[in-house]
């Protein structure tokens, strides 16, 4: 930002302050909000526009067209006019701008792959398999098992399992508390094996990798720190590696996974949205097309007049 107007400095430090300290959103949400309107702000100082308190519904339409001929994707292109409103808006609100010029910025429709999700054969397989190897594993097969278990059962995000500290669980209600996106806390039921996974872990594996470095973290490395997230998506990856036909896919594989699989079993959507962390409804509905999908794929293979 050092090479941008005061006025346009001074708008960004302000508006970095306030969604860190008042909006409480993480520090990656933020970097991603700054670094968008850095490129506004950039191209604006281009137009000859040195405060922003001068952006035009015009000049909003120019940075996204730029960005388009640079070959940005539709997802990142949606993204930059969502973050360009937030802060049109928040200029408004403050007094910092007349009007609110954003309000009528349209966002390029984003093509939304359906996630990809395990089928229940392959879940099993993958859970039975972790189960057989804790023996020959030691310790961190036990952790592998019980992050399995984990992710599966609650849907929770890696960032938010890595997060988990031991007093998060009640072990006697199977109930985990996360701390979320937003920094915004709910709690999720887990079920028995899940459990008894973790209970495994807590009593025969975490011990042998503890240190004092170890703190309360709930999941720790094999060096006795807190658990990471590009450990926790190896751990992901190499155990699916063992099971013949089934898709690669992360920690957010096993989170797309559960959501599909409570929807298929008859949750309703309000619930599931409340299990995996979601804001807003619309960002739940994209399971029930995956279960739509199968529930098509289905038709087709059984109905004799499909």
């Amino acid at each position: 930002m050092s090479d941008l107007s005061e006025a346009w400095s001074s708008a960004l430090a302000d508006f970095e302050h306030h969604l860190d300290a008042e909006r409480n959103l993480s520090a990656h949400s933020v970097r991603a909000y700054l670094t968008d309107l850095t490129r506004l702000a950039e191209h604006a100082t281009k137009l000859g526009i040195e405060d922003p308190a001068s952006l035009t519904l015009r000049s909003l339409r120019s940075h996204l067209a730029a960005q388009q001929t640079l070959g940005r994707a539709r997802t990142t292109l949606a993204r930059r006019a969502t973050s360009t409103r937030v802060f049109t808006a928040w200029m408004s609100r403050t007094g910092r701008a007349r009007t609110d010029v954003g309000a009528m910025l349209a966002s390029p429709k984003a093509h939304r792959e359906l996630p990809v999700a395990l089928g229940h054969d392959d879940i099993r397989a993958l859970l039975d398999a972790t189960t057989a190897a804790v023996s020959h594993d030691g310790p961190q097969g036990s952790r592998d098992l019980a992050v399995l278990e984990l992710l599966y059962a609650t849907g929770i995000r890696v960032g938010e399992l890595c997060g988990l500290d031991i007093d998060d669980l009640d072990r006697e209600r199977r109930v985990v508390r996360v701390l979320g996106k937003g920094r915004k806390e709910r709690a999720v039921p887990y079920g028995a094996p899940a459990g008894e996974a973790v209970e495994q872990w807590l009593r025969h594996g975490r011990p042998s990798l503890a240190t004092e470095a170890s703190g309360p973290a709930l999941f720790l490395g094999a060096r006795g720190g807190r658990l990471d997230q590009r450990m926790a998506r190896r751990i992901v990856h190499e155990r699916l590696a063992a099971v013949n036909g089934a898709p690669d896919v992360g920690p957010h594989g096993l989170r797309h996974t559960a959501a599909t699989h409570l929807l298929e079993g008859g949750a309703d959507l309000r619930s599931v949205q409340e299990i995996l962390g979601h804001a807003s409804l619309g960002t739940t509905q994209i399971y029930t097309h995956v279960s739509n999908e199968r529930l098509r794929a289905a038709y087709r293979l059984a109905h004799p007049r499909a």
